[in-house]
């Protein structure tokens, strides 16, 4: 059996990812700061952690330490306080944007994945095999509404190609994934009040299933320091969402 460690997987993506390679016969370990109350299948071990703190996540992987193949880099921070003083945060310019947003993205999610992915190294390394994904968005290649995201964005992809370059020759991949339209339980209540349309939409599983799919690949290494979008390799691998359907693949053109 596989073994699989998701950060972030309180809510959200992470929590999908967790759920989904655990239906698909992995063992998961699962981190997040309120892991411990998340609605989560009990097969999957919990290890509560906060990622700005370098002990937690090196404890968290001293659970791991016997064996790794797969790590999830899903922790994020920046979607805290969307409102201040009533006031909608989220799209202002860099200018006006609260520091907070900074330290919630470069710091609990960019920096959160170099440390993660340092410990995952070295348990894969000696065994010469292993899959590293970090969960990024096309806010890396076009503005999306928010100058700090898309610079966290794009420095997690480049993060993973310079990542890959050093860990190819240990037999070891590393890929930026792009899901779609994640119905998140943030999305979702936005979907309620009309500012969604969910007709191509993900649910937050889909991609635990595509992780899998792509993890027992064996080409998986000739991936490697790319940027893979997760509907398009759901197509190529044949994985179908919870509810049977296709989602269709973004671009940076329709995104």
């Amino acid at each position: 059996m596989q073994t699989a460690l998701v950060t972030g997987a309180s809510r959200g993506v992470g929590r999908g990812a967790a759920i989904g390679l655990a239906e698909c016969g992995f063992r998961v370990f699962a981190t997040g700061r309120t892991v411990a109350t998340a609605d989560l299948p009990g097969a999957i071990t919990r290890l509560p952690c906060d990622h700005l703190r370098d002990d937690q996540t090196a404890a968290a992987f001293a659970q791991v330490a016997e064996g790794l193949d797969v790590l999830v880099n899903s922790a994020w921070g920046g979607y805290e306080q969307m409102n201040e003083n009533g006031k909608f945060t989220w799209p202002l310019p860099f200018w006006e944007q609260p520091r907070h947003r900074w330290t919630g993205m470069m710091d609990a999610g960019l920096r959160a994945a170099f440390v993660a992915a340092s410990h995952a190294a070295r348990i894969m390394v000696p065994r010469k095999r292993g899959l590293i994904v970090n969960i990024s968005h096309w806010a890396a290649q076009k503005y999306i509404g928010n100058t700090i995201y898309g610079i966290s964005k794009a420095a997690t992809d480049k993060m993973t190609a310079d990542m890959a370059r050093e860990l190819a020759p240990h037999g070891i991949s590393v890929v930026s994934l792009y899901p779609g339209l994640v119905r998140t339980e943030l999305v979702m209540a936005a979907a309620a009040g009309g500012w969604f349309d969910l007709s191509n939409s993900e649910s937050p599983e889909f991609i635990g299933r595509v992780i899998a799919a792509l993890a027992r690949d064996p080409r998986l290494l000739e991936r490697t320091g790319k940027v893979c979008v997760a509907a398009a390799l759901a197509q190529e691998y044949g994985v179908s969402d919870v509810d049977g359907k296709h989602p269709a693949p973004l671009t940076v053109e329709t995104v």
